[in-house]
C-alpha cells in the first residue's frame, strides 16, 4: 500500500470521546499515515461521533453529511464514522448515509488502522466494526494530544453500570471496566513529560474507579500516587457520583495540594420521587449529607453539578422542590439539561412526557435563578490570591501601553466548562504559565485580576 495517504479527524462530543481520537490518531501516525487539518486534502475523513442526546446525533449526522461532500469536492475516497453514533446505529447509518464506507464501534479503536487499510485497498465496502463491549478498555499510552498541551485529560475507567433510566451509555460504551492502574500511572507520568501541568482525571463515574477489581486500590490510592509525579501541578476531579464520595475520598482532596478543591458532581436532581423514577442511587438526604461534608472539610471548595429538568412525571412541586435545593446549596457551578427522551431507555416509555416549551422555561428559570448564586459568589472572590493557569493574551484587549490581558483558569474552572479570570499583566506571560494574582472584580461567570 502507498504509504503517506492523509488522514483527517473530526472529533464530536465529550472529552471521553476526543481521548478515543488521540489514541486513534496515534495508532494511525505509528502505521504509517500523515494526519492533515485540512478536511479537503484528505484520503479518508474519520469522524468520531457523539449519540447520547439528540442535539448530539443531530451534530453528528450533519458532519457525515458535511465531510461526506468532499468525496466530490474533495480527495477523500473513504469516510469512516467512529465512536456512539457507530455503535448504536451502525446499520441505519448504511441505509440512510451511503457516503459512508465504514463504521467502527466504541470497543474497536484497535481495529482503526486495518480498517483504514481495507477501504484504501478496496477490500472492503461498508465495513462494520464492531466488538464485545465488555472487554478490557485498550491500554494505550501514547496518544496524539489535542489540547494545548499544558493540560490533559486522563481517562481511569470505561463504560457504566449506573443504568439511570434515561441514559443509554451502557449500551453505547458496556459496563463499567476499571483501567490497569500502572498503565494509568505509567500515562500520567507521559503527559508530565510533554509538559502537561493540569490533569484531568474523566470516567463515566471517576469515584467507582476500581469497585470491578479484585484489589483494594481504589480512586484515593490512585489519587495518592498520581500527586507523587513531578511536573503535575493541578490534579482535578470530574464526574463524580456522590453516593459515592466517601470520607476517605475527601481526606485525600483535603491532604494533598495537587488535588484541585474542585469536584463535578452531577445530581440530576434533589427529589426523592424524581431521583426513583431516575433510578439514581442517592437521595436528598445523602446529597446534603455529602454537600455539607465537602464543604466543612474543604471550605474552599468549588462543587460543579448539573441538572435535568422536565423528566417524564416532573410536577410544579418537585420542579419548585429544586429550586429551592438551589438556593439552600448555592453550588458554585451549575449547569441545566432538558430531559431528552432517548429511544431504548425506560424513561422513554413513562408516561407524562413534557412538552419541550415547558422544559424550556424551567430550564430559564432555574440558570436565571442560578445566574444570582453565581454573581454573589463571584463576588465574594474579590480581593483572594490565587494561583491561575494562563491560557493566552487577548492581544485586542490592552488597557493601557505596557499592560497586557490574559485569559487564566483558577482552581475552581475547568477548561471548556467554567468561566475565566482575565489577568492583567506588565510583564509578558506564557501559555500554561502558573502565576499567583489577586482578584479586583467580578462578573456572574468570570473574574478580573492582576499580577502579583
Amino acid at each position: 500500500m502507498e504509504k503517506n495517504r492523509k488522514i483527517s479527524f473530526v472529533s464530536l462530543g465529550c472529552d471521553k470521546n476526543a481521548i478515543d481520537s488521540e489514541i486513534m490518531v496515534k495508532l494511525l501516525k505509528d502505521h504509517g499515515y500523515e494526519i492533515t487539518k485540512d478536511d479537503a486534502l484528505a484520503d479518508v475523513i474519520v469522524i468520531n461521533t457523539c449519540a447520547f442526546i439528540d442535539d448530539a446525533k443531530e451534530e453528528s449526522i450533519n458532519t457525515i453529511i458535511e465531510m461526506g461532500e468532499y468525496k466530490e469536492t474533495g480527495c477523500c475516497r473513504a469516510l469512516v464514522v467512529t465512536g456512539c453514533l457507530a455503535q448504536r446505529y451502525a446499520d441505519e447509518i448504511f441505509t440512510e448515509l451511503p457516503e459512508v464506507d465504514a463504521v467502527v464501534g466504541t470497543g474497536s479503536y484497535e481495529k482503526i488502522c486495518e480498517t483504514v487499510d481495507a477501504l484504501l485497498e478496496k477490500q472492503e465496502s461498508q465495513l462494520k466494526v464492531l466488538c464485545p463491549l465488555g472487554d478490557r478498555p485498550l491500554e494505550v499510552t501514547g496518544r496524539e494530544i489535542t489540547t494545548p498541551g499544558y493540560f490533559e485529560y486522563l481517562r481511569i475507567a470505561v463504560g457504566c453500570d449506573n443504568h439511570c433510566t434515561y441514559c443509554i451509555i451502557p449500551k453505547l460504551r458496556g459496563p463499567y471496566r476499571s483501567r490497569d492502574r500502572e498503565t494509568i500511572l505509567q500515562e500520567a507520568r507521559w503527559l508530565a513529560e510533554q509538559g502537561v501541568k493540569e490533569l484531568m482525571l474523566v470516567a463515566q463515574d471517576v469515584t467507582k474507579y476500581g469497585k470491578d477489581r479484585q484489589d483494594d486500590y481504589r480512586l484515593p490510592q490512585l489519587l495518592t500516587d498520581l500527586c507523587r509525579i513531578d511536573g503535575l501541578e493541578w490534579i482535578r476531579l470530574l464526574y463524580c457520583y456522590p453516593e459515592d464520595v466517601s470520607d476517605e475520598l475527601i481526606a485525600v482532596m483535603k491532604q494533598e495540594p495537587k488535588i484541585c478543591h474542585y469536584i463535578d458532581m452531577p445530581i440530576q436532581h434533589c427529589s426523592d420521587t424524581v431521583l426513583k423514577r431516575m433510578l439514581r442511587h442517592h437521595d436528598k438526604a445523602l446529597l446534603k449529607e455529602r454537600i455539607g461534608a465537602l464543604r466543612r472539610e474543604i471550605p474552599d471548595i468549588c462543587i460543579r453539578t448539573t441538572l435535568i429538568t422536565g423528566f417524564p412525571g416532573e410536577t410544579e412541586e418537585e420542579f419548585e422542590e429544586m429550586k429551592q435545593f438551589i438556593e439552600e446549596s448555592r453550588f458554585d457551578r451549575l449547569g441545566v439539561f432538558t430531559y431528552s427522551q432517548e429511544e431504548n431507555t425506560p424513561a422513554a416509555l413513562m408516561k407524562d412526557q413534557i412538552s419541550e416549551d415547558v422544559k424550556e422555561e424551567r430550564k430559564a428559570e432555574l440558570m436565571a435563578l442560578q445566574q444570582e448564586i453565581s454573581q454573589e459568589i463571584s463576588g465574594e472572590m474579590v480581593d483572594r490570591e490565587l494561583e491561575v493557569l494562563v491560557e493566552g493574551r487577548i492581544p485586542d484587549e490592552e488597557e493601557e501601553e505596557g499592560v497586557m490581558v490574559y485569559s487564566a483558569r483558577t482552581y475552581r474552572d475547568a477548561p471548556d466548562i467554567d468561566g475565566f479570570l482575565f489577568l492583567t499583566s506588565e510583564q509578558e506571560l506564557r501559555s500554561g504559565d502558573m502565576v499567583r494574582c489577586r482578584v479586583i472584580g467580578a462578573y456572574e461567570y468570570d473574574l478580573i485580576g492582576e499580577l502579583l
